[in-house]
């Protein structure tokens, strides 16, 4: 019995094995085609009801049986699940292809859609009505069939390239190992770090001390190693993923990806893939983007060359270097920071051990939202490091699932994300709720501590769960309008948000205590984090710019022309460069938000939902950040609407008027 068939509430992790994968992706493929076809041969008028909506809950157990594997692969994946995700992925993407391209039932939705005016609709329906319609015309229902043809050909090759990308920075990082044997140069590495690479070396059956590409062993070597030579090799290491002209190599992959998205642009009667994809973004078009990011450039660079001066400065001071470079700047701006502001994270670890800070999440998530957080046991998981929750409303209402996988290990891609078993609906009169899951990649317990978090991992881990609570809180009528389904300079929002109370002593008190003494984090130290928040913000304002620059310059323009990804990138950077240049790097090779993930042309929509998080958090600062009447309206008009209007109107509806990018800037000490 294959436990994708049957129907399931919660995942069946324990009882799925690999090989039930395909068959049930054929399985449910074929289910959901019939569903489809259902529509098609309807002989009734179409309606909103026999059309739009049927088609919004079809291929329901395609879309579990596909969360549940997309799932595994980014967080506990093999090279038969691997093998497995490039077999389905054109088979996917040619099923969608099926969908969108299907004359009889864009008929069916033109025709409905042609009438839209005269139907009696709620906002959720309208918008459900222009999303489904352009997704029939935005991805070619309208095209002759020679091109409908190749669109079908581009999307299953794209399909494939991005879990290539994906595979080889995976299997860059994994592949990397720096063993060392003379504790010498693990000088400046706090003890905490020192034990976790011996522990690490020790899992490896090796003597001393392994350090890696992952985050929770790179950050802390690239900020404390005294040894600049090691911190250069393990830097040019990093910033080298696919990028050596070996088997793992990006190159050709991203040089084949922005040509195939351009390609399907044009196919479509777009410039390029940055116009069809903001159409569908608060931003609008790649002209809104580049002046809204040149007007951030424009008033983080100065600030960021004297900081970077200040930087040089103090390097040549303190150690005398001459000539700052990449694998200096977490080293020596920890060490200025720490003399600054007699600041480290060193100091605020103890304060932060991982399960308090989840307690101290949930409990600003009960303060604020009325929820309730309960571990249970008795949920299958995919390993044994996730925990499980089941979420409650104050009248003992159940709101959802949550799942909270922590750790780095082999099987699982860098980074942090929030994603979904279950989406939530109403269907029949039941309010169907989700199954939400954070994955980060945090320092793991050693023998004689336990996790504690940097303060940076602390904001990533509220960050995580604000997408969380987006997915959670969800109340809406249909699957693909529910959650995190909205645009996609929104959806950073309400996880952006939440990192806010990270800085606030009334929320620190609640989670930050000393892990052996109980003692609540002492006010000196929340006065140095709030004044250490601006601390290299032009710096680092530049560096998210740079990035979201680089992302416009592979999907803004016509790249047919592009023949080195190197040059490419070098170009996009010219004007957001603090550094010299490392020949032996190239980003573009690693950088899976946009060349894997669902970033591309819009990397920018962090800084954007920047200046809607500082704009939000500004009110809830004029109320009292714990105020029950600014949250319940954050809850009402954002959290639980998911897509089902205009992100603007849900947000001006929440703050009474548009967001001001002075907010941004005030916070940022840029003003």
């Amino acid at each position: 019995m294959n436990p994708l068939l049957s129907p399931f509430d919660t995942a069946p992790f324990s009882k799925i094995k690999n090989e039930h994968f395909m068959p049930a992706f054929i399985q449910a493929m074929a289910d959901a085609r019939a569903e489809i076809d259902a529509i098609t041969k309807n002989e009734a008028t179409p309606t909103f009801s026999n059309t739009i909506e049927a088609l919004d809950f079809a291929g329901q157990q395609l879309d579990r049986i596909s969360s549940v594997f997309f799932n595994l692969n980014s967080a506990e994946t093999n090279d038969e699940i691997q093998k497995i995700a490039q077999e389905v992925s054109p088979l996917l993407s040619e099923f969608g292809n099926d969908i969108t391209l299907n004359e009889d039932l864009f008929k069916r939705v033109k025709a409905v859609y042609k009438t839209k005016g005269d139907l009696d609709l709620t906002a959720e329906q309208q918008t459900l009505l222009d999303k489904r319609y352009k997704g029939f015309s935005r991805n070619g229902a309208n095209l002759p069939e020679d091109k409908k043809k190749r669109l079908r050909e581009i999307d299953a090759e794209l399909s494939k390239l991005k879990l290539k990308f994906g595979e080889n920075v995976l299997a860059e990082t994994n592949k990397f190992q720096m063993h060392l044997t003379n504790e010498a140069d693990l000088d400046g590495l706090p003890e905490g770090e020192k034990e976790a690479a011996a522990q690490l070396a020790k899992s490896k059956d090796l003597e001393g001390w392994l350090i890696t590409l992952d985050y929770p062993s790179y950050i802390p070597f690239m900020k404390y190693a005294k040894n600049r030579e090691l911190r250069k090799k393990l830097s040019l290491a990093f910033g080298s993923k696919g990028f050596k002209g070996d088997e793992l190599d990006n190159q050709e992959n991203v040089l084949k990806i922005v040509n195939l998205r351009y390609e399907r642009a044009n196919l479509l009667g777009y410039n390029t893939h940055a116009h069809f994809v903001l159409e569908e973004r608060m931003a609008e078009t790649p002209e809104k983007v580049h002046s809204f990011l040149n007007e951030l450039l424009e008033k983080a660079k100065p600030a960021a060359e004297r900081e970077f001066k200040q930087l040089e400065k103090f390097a040549k001071e303190l150690d005398n270097i001459d000539r700052l470079e990449k694998w200096d700047g977490s080293y020596y701006s920890e060490k200025l920071k720490q003399k600054l502001f007699s600041l480290d994270d060193e100091i605020l670890k103890p304060y932060f051990k991982l399960e308090n800070v989840i307690a101290g999440v949930f409990k600003i998530a009960e303060k604020l939202f009325d929820l309730q957080f309960q571990e249970v046991f008795d949920v299958d998981t995919y390993h044994q490091d996730v925990k499980t929750y089941k979420v409650f409303d104050a009248d003992k209402n159940f709101i959802s699932l949550f799942y909270a996988d922590f750790h780095p290990r082999a099987g699982k891609r860098g980074g942090a994300w929030m994603t979904s078993f279950k989406s939530q609906y109403i269907k029949d009169e039941q309010n169907v709720r989700p199954h939400i899951s954070n994955v980060c990649n945090f320092t793991k317990p050693t023998e004689t501590k336990p996790s504690l978090l940097t303060f940076n991992e602390v904001t990533t881990l509220f960050h995580e769960f604000g997408h969380g609570l987006h997915g959670m809180l969800a109340n809406t009528t249909y699957p693909s309008l529910s959650g995190t389904s909205v645009y996609w300079d929104f959806v950073e929002l309400p996880s952006q948000v939440l990192e806010n109370w990270c800085y606030e002593k009334e929320a620190l008190e609640l989670f930050a205590t000393h892990y052996q003494t109980g003692k609540v984090i002492p006010m000196e130290l929340v006065q140095k984090i709030k004044e250490s928040a601006t601390f290299q913000e032009g710096m680092q304002t530049l560096r998210q710019l740079s990035f979201g620059l680089l992302d416009m310059s592979w999907h803004g323009a016509d790249p047919t022309a592009i023949t080195n990804v190197k040059t490419q990138e070098d170009k996009a950077f010219t004007g957001t460069n603090l550094y010299p240049e490392t020949p032996e790097t190239c980003m573009s090779n690693a950088f899976s938000h946009i060349f894997q993930g669902g970033y591309s042309s819009g990397y920018y929509s962090y800084k954007w939902a920047e200046v809607l998080d500082a704009d939000a958090f500004a009110y809830f600062k004029e109320e009292g950040i714990f105020n029950k009447e600014v949250a319940t309206k954050f809850k009402d008009n954002v959290l639980s609407k998911g897509g089902t209007e205009n992100p603007m109107v849900l947000y001006k509806r929440f703050r009474g008027a548009e967001p001001k990018v002075e907010a941004l800037l005030e916070r940022a000490g840029l003003l």
